[in-house]
């Protein structure tokens, strides 16, 4: 049985979300979403909200549309149908770029960090949009360039820190063993200060101690950014342990949404995943 034991409660929408998150408005809201590639409609009817705070899971077999979803989300591909709404905000034209000012941040299945860059450069990196100074303070490195490179070096170790990565600012990002380069992914997506956090599975390759430890991080994320936080994973116990909802993917059609306990005892996600009984 799941350890996470969130009311979820219905909005206008007849959606649900934590119970905390019922006061403001959702900051995703996904309406018959969907796209068609190479004349096979990949995902179709995607409906979905998600809470101010909430910690969702996106799951299903392989092949089922997860990363698909997490690609219209982040504007990778343009939708076919429907509309995504980010805080409020049609995100209809917005490319990549837009969509990640806008509040969206993603980590991805394979890695993709600069990994001849040190640590604390992948994650200033990621703070391009927040600095203000033009071409010629940083050429003549006057005070204005100064004060906010040092403003944006604090801040990249502060956040080094939250999964206790400081002391490894200068190493070089390619030389971390697997599961720091995944923790550090996670430092650099939130770098950008995203409302709502894309995890593509994060667990994906690591031991059972650093599941439980990237487990722990992600709470931790949680509750000091209050941040959404969206994650696509194949190890069920940490789904169902950290996510307070689930929705569940096949054939790129949703066929389950709930709880954690309403997933796991759910008759067509047993099927899904199993198949069906002769």
């Amino acid at each position: 049985m799941s350890k996470n034991k969130t009311k979820l409660v219905p909005v206008p929408s007849k959606a649900m979300i934590p119970e905390r998150d019922i006061a403001r408005a959702p900051v995703l809201e996904c309406v018959n979403l969907g796209i068609t590639l190479g004349g096979i409609k990949a995902v179709e009817d995607f409906n979905v909200t998600i809470g101010r705070t909430e910690i969702a899971g996106l799951i299903g077999p392989n092949g089922a549309g997860k990363t698909t979803v997490f690609n219209l989300l982040t504007k990778v591909y343009q939708p076919t149908t429907g509309t995504i709404l980010l805080n409020g905000q049609d995100t209809h034209g917005f490319d990549t770029v837009q969509v990640n000012k806008a509040g969206i941040a993603r980590t991805f299945q394979n890695i993709r960090l600069f990994k001849n860059l040190s640590v604390i450069d992948n994650v200033k990196a990621a703070m391009n949009n927040e600095m203000k100074y033009n071409l010629l303070s940083a050429v003549l490195k006057l005070p204005s360039y100064r004060r906010e490179e040092l403003a944006i070096h604090h801040r990249a170790l502060k956040l080094l820190s939250i999964f206790d990565m400081q002391d490894s600012a200068d190493v070089s990002a390619g030389s971390l063993p697997y599961g720091a380069q995944r923790r550090l992914e996670i430092v650099r997506a939130l770098a950008t200060n995203p409302s709502l956090l894309l995890l593509d599975e994060p667990a994906a390759g690591m031991n059972p101690s650093e599941t439980v430890e990237l487990m722990d991080s992600i709470r931790k994320v949680h509750e000091m950014f209050q941040v959404a936080i969206i994650l696509i994973e194949h190890d069920m116990s940490l789904v169902m342990n950290i996510c307070e909802s689930i929705c569940v993917l096949n054939f790129g059609h949703i066929i389950a949404k709930g709880t954690p306990d309403d997933i796991q005892s759910n008759p067509a996600v047993i099927e899904a995943y199993l198949g069906r009984k002769k």
